[in-house]
C-alpha cells in the first residue's frame, strides 16, 4: 500500500536515488527536464574520448516499478495548492515536494539540451576542438581540473596542457598538502605545465588568457573548472527567493526540510547542508530525507517514526582520476589526516570505470 503522493524534481543523484527508495511506500513522480540519467562523473571523460560519447547517459525507464517519471521543467512550488507547476501547464498534487534540482556545472561536465542526441553532439564537439587543438589550457585546480587536465594530456600527448590554479597548491580544498603535491607530481611528469597562484581571465585578444599578476597565455582552447552554480533561478522566479541563502543554495534544517515547511524538502548539491558538494554526501542526504518523508506521511499511525537528524559529511573518501590507469584516493583516518592511496586503488575503485556500472544497476540496467 502507497500513501501519500511525493513529487521529486531533479533526476540527478540526489534526486533518483530518494524516488527509489520511496517508490514502494508512496505515489512517487520524478521531474526531470532531461530525457535519460546524466552520470555526470563520466562526463569529463566523454567530452575528451569519442567511445565515451554515450557512457554518461542511462535511461530512467527501469527505474520506478510503481512511480512515473515526467520530462518536463518544474516552474514553481505552489504551497497554497500543493501542486508543481510545470512549464506545460501541468500541474502535480504533492503531499511531500522535494527539491533535487543540483547545480549547474561548467563545460564539458554539462548536459547539454534536453535530449541525449543534444548533449551527445555537445560531447562530440568537445573531443573535436580537443583533437586539433595546439595548446589547452584547464582553469582550476580542484578534482575536476586536475582530472580533466590529466584527460586531454592523455588523449593528446603531443599538444600543450597548461593548468592554471589560483590557488598556492592543487586540492588545496582537500586540505592535504600531499594530495596536491602528487597530483601536480603526476602532471608535471606527463608534461602538463602547472601554473598556481594564477587567477585566469581571458584577455584583450581572442584565444588569448590573462593571470593576475598580467602575464599572457596563448590557448586554442580552454576549460574552466572553477566552480557550480545551484539550479535554483526558478525557486527565485517562482516566488521562493527567501528559501534561498545569499548563495543560492536552498536553506535546510537539519531534517533536511526547507525551514518553517513540513512538506518541502531538498537533497543534494542544491541545500546549504554541506559545503562538500559530493556524490557520497547527495547519496546520504536522500537515504536520510527518505526516512523522514517515510516518517511525516505515516505521522498520524500508531508506528509513529520520530524524524532523523543530518549530520554533514566531512571526512569522506575522495578519488581523483589521472585518466583510467592511475590516481589518487583520499581515505580519512580517525584522528588525524587522510591517507593518500595511490593508482592501484584509485582505479579498482573508480578511474577505470568512473562507477558506470554502479550507476547502471541503480537505475535498474546490467552493468554492462
Amino acid at each position: 500500500m502507497r500513501d501519500g503522493d511525493v513529487v521529486v524534481i531533479g533526476g540527478g543523484y540526489a534526486g533518483v536515488r530518494l524516488a527509489k527508495r520511496l517508490d514502494s511506500v508512496a505515489r512517487v513522480t520524478l521531474v526531470d527536464r532531461k530525457e535519460v540519467f546524466f552520470h555526470r562523473i563520466a562526463s569529463l571523460r566523454a567530452g575528451v574520448r569519442p567511445e565515451w560519447s554515450a557512457t554518461p547517459f542511462i535511461p530512467y525507464d527501469r527505474l520506478l516499478r510503481n512511480g512515473r517519471v515526467a520530462v518536463g521543467k518544474a516552474v514553481r512550488i505552489d504551497t497554497a495548492e500543493r501542486q508543481v507547476v510545470l512549464a506545460t501547464g501541468e500541474r502535480l498534487p504533492y503531499d511531500v515536494v522535494v527539491i533535487a534540482t543540483g547545480a549547474d556545472y561548467p563545460e564539458p561536465a554539462r548536459f547539454t539540451g534536453t535530449t541525449t542526441d543534444e548533449a551527445v553532439k555537445s560531447f562530440t564537439g568537445h573531443q573535436q576542438k580537443i583533437a586539433t587543438a595546439g595548446h589547452v589550457l584547464v582553469v582550476g585546480g580542484g578534482p575536476s581540473g586536475v582530472e580533466l587536465a590529466a584527460e586531454v594530456r592523455l588523449a593528446r600527448p603531443d599538444a600543450r596542457v597548461t593548468l592554471a590554479h589560483s590557488g598556492t597548491a592543487l586540492l588545496h580544498s582537500t586540505g592535504v598538502e600531499r594530495a596536491g603535491r602528487k597530483a601536480r607530481a603526476w602532471l608535471e611528469s606527463h608534461d602538463v605545465e602547472v601554473r598556481l597562484d594564477s587567477f585566469m581571465s581571458p584577455g584583450n585578444d581572442f584565444g588569448t588568457y590573462r593571470d593576475g599578476h598580467g602575464n599572457v597565455i596563448d590557448a586554442d582552447l580552454s576549460f574552466w573548472a572553477t566552480g557550480t552554480t545551484p539550479n535554483t533561478l526558478w525557486l527565485r522566479l517562482g516566488g521562493h527567493g527567501d528559501w534561498l541563502n545569499p548563495a543560492g543554495h536552498v536553506k535546510v534544517d537539519r531534517t533536511l526540510r526547507v525551514e518553517g515547511r513540513l512538506d518541502v524538502f531538498a537533497v543534494g548539491d542544491v541545500n546549504d547542508a554541506t559545503e562538500l558538494k559530493i556524490t557520497p554526501a547527495a547519496l546520504a542526504q536522500a537515504d536520510l530525507a527518505a526516512w523522514n518523508i517515510r516518517a511525516y506521511l505515516n505521522s498520524s499511525g500508531k508506528h509513529r517514526k520520530e524524524p532523523r537528524l543530518y549530520r554533514p559529511i566531512h571526512r569522506t573518501p575522495l578519488i581523483v582520476p589521472f585518466g583510467p590507469a592511475d590516481g589518487l584516493t583520499l581515505l580519512p583516518v580517525p584522528g588525524g589526516e587522510s591517507a593518500v592511496l595511490g593508482g592501484r586503488t584509485s582505479v579498482l575503485a573508480k578511474a577505470k570505470t568512473l562507477m558506470t556500472p554502479y550507476m547502471r544497476r541503480q537505475l535498474g540496467y546490467t552493468a554492462a
